[in-house]
């Protein structure tokens, strides 16, 4: 006998649990922790970037996928997933849900959100040789490093509550560096040799925002400090500023701000599904020029790549195209 006290007869009745488990085949059992998979729309990307979420608002999974901006709650990622409209989605869960409700395969899981892991304490250390040794082949010297607040980490602490009870966590890493603002708050750790957690965002913050003198003609949005970094270091007249990722949009009054400090502002971001979709927008919303290298990803690794030389080859043309149009 299968116990009918689960079947629903509306879309918005199932849980958001079985929904992204069930359509996903994801191997995790969702319970209220955070989670990242590859992306369903871009399978062959090396790093994970479909986010599968608690919205602590209304207490339901929600999904956002980096690699290609698309976002959604469960209805739709159904209608993603299947093409299908409102309407039709609504009944496919219902009747899936149903029919797995009536199957021996079905396990009613428990929804227990779990709280995130914050940032404690950070411990800083001197520079290194082991940090020139990075920093260096991206153009990147200390007076650059100093300017943006960039300080290496010996080990962070971590803290949440869970279940009554607090848990601490130490990391440590020789290649940790910690992006501070200009009032020495920490708002991103970036730990790049970690294969599983790279950033850590500690909190929102415009990057580069500290440092505009607003005495160059143009400014560029890049999408990481570190090709802002890169980028700077060339030394073309031009001031740089990022977003927390190509994927989140700076907001109006600040983009309004800007275009009334510089004769123009473009951007340039990454060469891939999530860059071209963000030069795409920022130039609907905002009426913004952009472009992408071309040798490349992105700047950093094209420096480290293929040289200062060709990287100036390659973006000189691009930059007095995109500045001119």
């Amino acid at each position: 006998m299968f116990n009918t006290k689960n079947f629903v007869i509306e879309g918005s009745d199932v849980p958001s649990t079985w929904v992204f488990q069930y359509y996903l085949e994801l191997s995790e059992r969702l319970t209220g922790q955070d989670i990242k998979i590859v992306s369903i729309f871009n399978p062959n990307e090396k790093t994970p970037s479909f986010c599968i979420y608690v919205d602590k608002n209304i207490m339901q999974y929600r999904f956002k996928d980096f690699s290609t901006g698309k976002s959604g709650n469960k209805i739709d990622l159904i209608k993603l997933l299947f093409n299908l409209d409102f309407p039709e989605a609504m009944r496919k869960i219902v009747q899936d849900y149903n029919k797995h409700v009536r199957s021996s395969e079905y396990i009613e899981t428990k929804f227990q959100p779990q709280s995130k892991w914050e940032v404690d304490f950070i411990k800083i250390r001197q520079w290194n040789v082991r940090d020139t040794d990075y920093w260096l082949p991206y153009r990147i010297g200390m007076s650059i490093l100093d300017t943006y607040n960039v300080k290496p980490i010996e080990y962070y602490n971590l803290i949440k509550e869970e279940a009554g009870e607090i848990k601490t966590l130490k990391i440590t890493s020789n290649n940790c560096y910690g992006y501070f603002d200009k009032s020495g708050e920490v708002y991103k750790i970036y730990q790049p040799l970690s294969k599983s957690h790279k950033f850590l965002k500690v909190r929102p913050h415009l990057q580069g925002f500290d440092q505009l003198k607003y005495n160059q003609p143009y400014l560029v949005i890049c999408s990481s400090l570190k090709d802002a970094m890169c980028l700077k270091s060339i030394g073309y007249n031009i001031e740089v500023i990022a977003p927390d990722s190509e994927n989140t949009m700076i907001k109006p009054h600040i983009v309004e701000y800007l275009k009334k400090k510089y004769d123009k502002v473009i951007t340039l971001f990454d060469n891939d599904k999530a860059g071209l979709h963000a030069v795409d927008m920022y130039a609907k919303t905002y009426n913004i020029d952009g472009f992408v290298p071309t040798i490349c990803k992105d700047i950093s690794d094209a420096m480290v790549e293929h040289g200062f030389d060709k990287v100036h080859a390659m973006l000189k043309p691009l930059l007095k195209k995109t500045l001119n149009k």
